[in-house]
């Protein structure tokens, strides 16, 4: 049994949510997503609320019930409210820029890093390129994207130079220390 999946989904105003055989489409103020659920889960609208249960007792059926439900519930907080990602640049030198559709990124390499932005996301770079903000209303994508501009350059253990999220907290290093003589 899911304890996620036992949870009902309310729907809130300004939200359309459409099932059509296994994909459900929700359509809010910000932009509409869809999603292909598996034929094991049952998917319903019942006054203004969305149920999902699974159709048959199977291995997967746990896993898939609470997974489905947390990804439609996802989808309607995208549409309403959005999902937003704020990573800072910590380094001397390390900065983000935005060209057009790039984020340009100067991370301490022998070159300048450019990402292509997806077209469903929007990047701010803010406080002289130190601060770089992604929104969009698909939370996977937005989530992929900021750890894709962490991957460029890593937090660093020993100086603590990198690309980090907002208020995480990099774990600091000693480092060598010289011997005294005695």
């Amino acid at each position: 049994m899911s304890r996620i999946g036992k949870k009902t989904i309310e729907i809130p105003e300004k939200v359309e949510v459409n099932i059509k055989g296994q994909n459900i489409e929700v359509k809010g103020p910000k932009g509409e997503l869809s999603f292909d659920f598996s034929p094991e889960i049952n998917v319903e609208e019942k006054d203004k609320k969305i149920v999902v249960n699974p159709k048959k007792e199977t291995k997967r059926t746990p896993a898939l019930w609470g997974t489905t439900r947390a990804l439609i519930f996802n989808m309607i907080y995208g549409v309403t409210k959005g999902y937003k990602r704020v990573l800072e640049a910590h380094g001397l030198g390390y900065k983000a820029s935005k060209k057009g559709d790039k984020i340009v990124l100067d991370v301490g390499l022998s070159h300048s890093v450019e990402l292509d932005i997806p077209e469903d996301i929007e990047v701010e770079v803010e406080k002289k390129g130190k601060k770089i903000t992604v929104t969009g209303i698909d939370k996977q994508l937005v989530g992929q994207f900021a750890a894709k501009i962490k991957k460029t350059s890593p937090p660093e253990p020993y100086k603590g130079k990198g690309i980090r999220y907002e208020g995480e907290e990099v774990r600091r290093k000693e480092g060598k220390k010289a011997m005294s003589e005695e």
